[in-house]
């Protein structure tokens, strides 16, 4: 197998959805969601294949119809309680089985997000690589949702769920939500397993890019499509 240093793109569309059955091919503009995902990964320019991954046979025709490469995953690393790390590692040993080549970053894109900058993985990867860091994953700066804002209940009384005196938005500390958009990771650290610790495949060395709160749409819930939507529209 020769050692190239393939940067793969890797995306991830489960056939089954309890939430929002069929999300995955759920249309947006009259193009599947996991659509949007493949053209995402096609252009960017530091991504040097892409391969759907999925247990759906439409999200697989959906892939063969734009050209990418595809690997159909079984139960084990489809079902529930299957691993986003678990099918990632699948889905490269079988590209690198396939292909004879071995992969050195994978960028792993989910298939029911259609909406994210252009730029997302091409900014994640050049930061991987230029850092030398295990991962790097996108995230937003939480505005009202922040943590000293929440509250939690005490049978039916009102309290903090962390106790301080801010008042204004802006004097809120930086505080940062993964939105789903990129998890880019060395293929070193991804094939680091441990039980005790379900992101270790994450690495010791975890690093960030930063998006704007709304850039990047994850539809898990026919509402998240309708915001989507209205985004793509300019509503």
């Amino acid at each position: 197998m020769k050692e190239t240093g393939v940067r793969l793109a890797v995306v991830l569309a489960r056939g089954g959805s309890k939430g929002f059955p069929g999300k995955n091919v759920a249309l947006l503009h009259d193009r599947p969601l996991v659509g949007w995902s493949i053209e995402h990964a096609m252009g960017s320019t530091l991504v040097d294949h892409v391969v759907v991954s999925s247990d759906g046979q439409e999200i697989l025709d959906v892939a063969r119809s734009m050209g990418v490469a595809i690997v159909e995953r079984g139960e084990d690393v489809s079902n529930d309680s299957a691993t986003v790390d678990a099918a990632a590692r699948f889905t490269v040993l079988q590209w690198e089985a396939e292909h004879g080549e071995l992969v050195s970053h994978v960028a792993i894109l989910y298939g029911n997000v259609p909406l994210r900058p252009h730029d997302l993985t091409d900014r994640a990867l050049a930061k991987l690589a230029q850092t030398g860091a295990d991962s790097v994953q996108s995230v937003y700066r939480v505005g009202k949702m922040h943590p000293y804002w929440m509250k939690k209940l005490e049978g039916d009384r009102l309290v903090a769920y962390e106790e301080n005196e801010v008042y204004r938005r802006q004097d809120l500390p930086p505080v940062y939500m993964l939105d789903g958009g990129i998890i880019a990771v060395t293929r070193a650290s991804l094939f680091q397993e441990d039980p005790a610790h379900p992101h270790a495949f994450l690495g010791m060395d975890r690093r960030a890019i930063e998006t704007r709160e709304g850039e990047v749409v994850d539809v898990d819930a026919p509402i998240d499509l309708t915001m989507a939507t209205s985004l793509l529209s300019g509503v």
